[in-house]
């Protein structure tokens, strides 16, 4: 059976976009260029790293990459991120502080684009989603 590895998100600049989603997601972090990793590079032409067409952030969940591609976002994503957190508004506030803008806010949710306007959302986390007078968790 497959496994999940890896979460490519096209762009047309990866490095900056890397540094968003390694501020943006907890634990995550620019994977650091090895020797050999930069040979490849120059191989390609490629001397300056913030010029490095496939950008690799790893962290605690399946790895992140951040890869250049020609053409431009023409449509909503068929796939997106969601992201939870405890205090969805102030968790807001951070992502827009690094470079997201928010794309519309729903009583569940709240969808943001990457700077490179790749959707996501922001959830409030599961674990504190309002119960009912049962326990069962209330969702909206």
């Amino acid at each position: 059976m497959a496994q999940l590895r890896d979460i490519v998100i096209d762009c047309s600049h990866p490095a900056p976009l890397a540094r968003f989603w390694a501020a943006a997601l907890d634990g995550y972090a620019i994977a650091p260029y090895d020797d050999a990793e930069i040979a490849r590079l120059r191989s390609l032409g490629i001397y300056d790293l913030e010029d490095d067409p496939s950008v690799l952030l790893e962290g605690p969940g399946p790895r992140l990459f951040c890869q250049r591609v020609p053409e431009a976002k023409q449509v909503k994503n068929r796939v997106h991120l969601d992201l939870t957190s405890p205090n969805v508004d102030a968790e807001v506030t951070r992502l827009v502080g690094i470079g997201a803008s928010v794309v519309d806010r729903y009583e569940s949710h709240v969808t943001l684009a990457d700077p490179q306007g790749n959707e996501f959302c922001v959830t409030l986390a599961r674990d504190d989603l309002p119960t009912d007078s049962s326990g069962l968790r209330i969702e909206a």
